[in-house]
């Protein structure tokens, strides 16, 4: 497999926050076969999901891999297990939430993973954090990201500090 350039969504509002999106990147920077590259800063934002629960520290890194996408699924999934992720209520409080939001150029629809993350191009907490690592990226189906933010209020998203 060649080497791909893939961008990871990281989210947590459980459990000391923002040392569990800390911990998540240096996680990330030991994958097998996987460099960790640009990291944003962390954001604060409010809950997308049910309104009972604590604001998320999120950020997005990215990763210069030669793991197949499927395979970088199952390690971001077995790092979320190993931070006691339990998937209870969609949308819910969680230690810690990795999203592959994208592969290289790849567009892909299988039943256990979407790429690009869908919803990805209306989330602030997504889109803010990507914009300052990869700020002339254009996202496959979607078009030039500087154009999506455009259209992405911030909605309560603050840059807390750096990562």
């Amino acid at each position: 497999m060649s080497l791909s350039r893939a961008y990871v969504g990281l989210g947590s509002n459980l459990q000391a926050p923002a040392e569990q999106v800390r911990a998540g990147l240096k996680e990330l920077g030991a994958l097998p076969d996987t460099r960790l590259g640009p990291v944003s800063a962390l954001y604060r934002s409010p809950p997308m999901g049910p309104p009972d629960q604590p604001d998320y520290i999120n950020a997005v890194a990215a990763l210069d891999t030669t793991l197949a996408p499927l395979n970088l699924l199952e390690h971001l999934q077995a790092i979320e297990a190993a931070h006691g992720r339990v998937r209870g209520r969609h949308w819910g409080p969680r230690t810690l939430d990795l999203d592959l939001l994208l592969y290289g150029d790849l567009e892909l629809r299988e039943d256990r993973l979407t790429v690009p993350h869908p919803g990805m191009h209306e989330r602030a907490f997504v889109l803010y954090p990507l914009a300052e690592i990869a700020p002339q990226l254009r996202i496959p189906g979607r078009g030039a990201l500087q154009d999506l933010l455009q259209a992405c209020p911030r909605a309560g998203l603050e840059k807390v500090v750096q990562a």
